[in-house]
């Protein structure tokens, strides 16, 4: 999964299924360490959420979130989005419908 540097305050994610779904927010939370930044993760790819995922979500959540950036989730399939509805992390989550999408919401805040 490449992290793309969009521009200076943003990263853009391209997210799969596990086990490189781990690896993903990995790569994320390690590029968030060095710098805050706002996060679009598009999850097209990614057909199924397990606990251990939806748990490194909230964690990379609140690590976005306590330096006062925002983390979007684009392209999201309906299992996934019933797995949102039904946990009520659709409350928590901001999402968008695709990446461009979710790189104008920044712009326009």
């Amino acid at each position: 999964m490449p992290v793309e540097k969009w521009s200076d305050t943003v990263v853009v994610a391209h997210m799969a299924d596990d086990p490189q779904f781990t690896e993903d927010v990995q790569s994320i939370e390690e590029e968030m360490g060095s710098t805050p930044k706002n996060a679009v993760l598009d999850m097209s790819a990614v057909h199924f959420l397990n606990s251990s995922n939806l748990a490194r979500l909230l964690k990379l959540r609140k690590t976005v979130s306590s330096s006062n950036c925002r983390l979007i989730l684009c392209g999201i399939s309906n299992p996934v989005w019933s797995t949102f509805l039904v946990t009520g992390l659709d409350k928590l989550f901001e999402f968008s419908a695709n990446v461009p999408t979710g790189l104008a919401t920044l712009q326009m805040s």
